[in-house]
């Protein structure tokens, strides 16, 4: 299906829906960055910290493992989110619990400021608060719409 929606977006997806899959493409990013600043960037480090605790061997097993399984759960998040740009309605109900607990969390974890540097607490919660205004639009009238008529055609 080409051509332009009534909310002015080509391809049939309203500019909701695009905003969403935008929002949720950054914050994954961000997660991603915000593990490699607190694993090995903002003091002490993650990887300081798992050092003196375990050793150097011991601390790169438990980043790369770390690594690996937020690898694995950014990537079950992205295919949500393909799923949410589809139209399947499933994956926005999805998205929309994740992005409640992740509003919680930022709301719980930003007072602890930790030993890092003052902005860290604000860039470590970035990835839940994107992620929770990636549900806004979701939710929108024409968002809505989009899923209802895509849950109609199935």
């Amino acid at each position: 299906m080409t051509g332009t929606t009534d909310s002015g977006t080509t391809g049939g997806r309203p500019k909701e829906i695009e905003a969403a899959w935008a929002l949720t493409l950054a914050a994954v990013a961000g997660e991603a960055v915000v593990w490699v600043l607190g694993a090995f960037v903002v003091d002490p480090t993650g990887l300081e910290d798992l050092t003196s605790v375990s050793g150097a061997d011991a601390a790169a097993r438990q980043l790369a493992l770390s690594g690996g399984v937020l690898a694995v759960f950014l990537a079950g998040w992205v295919a949500v989110a393909v799923q949410m740009r589809a139209g399947r309605g499933w994956a926005r109900a999805v998205l929309g619990a994740a992005g409640a607990l992740c509003l919680a969390a930022a709301a719980t974890d930003f007072g602890m400021s930790g030993t890092g540097p003052a902005a860290w607490p604000l860039l470590a919660c970035l990835p839940d608060l994107l992620t929770a205004a990636a549900v806004v639009p979701m939710f929108l009238p024409s968002a809505r719409t989009h899923f209802q008529s895509r849950t109609r055609r199935a």
